[in-house]
């Protein structure tokens, strides 16, 4: 229950501790023991069905259809002064101090994946590269992955399974009819891909991602349990509008 508690609203453990009547130190072992177990259970896509591996997210989409893929950020604190590799979690779109972990969800924004976090300074298409992903679709069944522009080569690199927006052709003096037709197919790709917008908000929704200050070494743990309990909801959620 602390465990639930620190990811979801973002309680320090003095807070949790005088809440349940313990020390701080106790509060402190058990939510390290949790937390790491919360990670390792994956994303629940159906009752008793979890997807624990990027391989077997990449496995599910082939047989049940379209994914979604894009990279979020937490910011962190800055590591000390004079420590080695410092700038490195300086993010190049934010100027600021955050780690970044890949989300990939189905077309209607439910959770199957959330990678280990890197450091800020790391591109998408990087990560997506070190996680083994263009790999696995390149020799996995046919199916589409929708991304943006941060993406750019991994097309090539998975036999046309990653999308991208449209590229521009012309980029001065363009026709009229062109600039319509790009207008029409770039809004088209945003509106099949913002859904994973929604998967990232309502994982930003935890408290515990907001902004975390605590160690980063933790953090992988908990962006993967955070990522866990959102699948666990979202899937308890379908299943009771289904029912419904």
């Amino acid at each position: 229950m602390a465990t639930l508690v620190s990811l979801r609203h973002g309680a320090t453990h003095d807070v949790l501790a005088c809440w349940f009547g313990v020390d701080r130190s106790t509060v402190t072992r058990a939510i390290g023991e949790v937390r790491p177990l919360l990670a390792q259970r994956g994303c629940t896509v159906a009752r008793g069905i979890r997807l624990r591996t990027l391989a077997e997210v990449i496995e599910y989409l082939g047989a049940s259809g379209t994914g979604i893929i894009d990279g979020t950020e937490i910011r962190v604190r800055r590591p000390a002064a004079g420590r080695q590799d410092r700038d490195k979690f300086v993010s190049g779109k934010t100027k600021q101090n955050a780690v970044k972990s890949m989300v990939l969800t189905d077309a209607e924004g439910r959770m199957l994946f959330c990678s280990p976090v890197r450091p800020g300074s790391c591109a998408d298409i990087t990560q997506a590269r070190q996680l083994g992903l263009a790999q696995l679709l390149a020799d996995g069944p046919f199916m589409e992955i929708l991304a943006d522009a941060g993406y750019e080569g991994m097309g090539a690199q998975t036999g046309g399974r990653v999308l991208r927006p449209p590229h521009r052709k012309f980029k001065k003096n363009a026709p009229a009819w062109y600039e319509e037709r790009h207008e029409q197919q770039r809004k088209a790709h945003s509106s099949r891909r913002i859904r994973v917008e929604h998967g990232i908000a309502h994982l930003k929704n935890w408290r515990a991602l907001a902004r975390h200050h605590g160690r980063r070494e933790h953090m992988s743990d908990i962006v993967q349990a955070v990522a866990s309990l959102l699948s666990h909801q979202q899937t308890a959620t379908l299943g009771r509008s289904l029912r419904a």
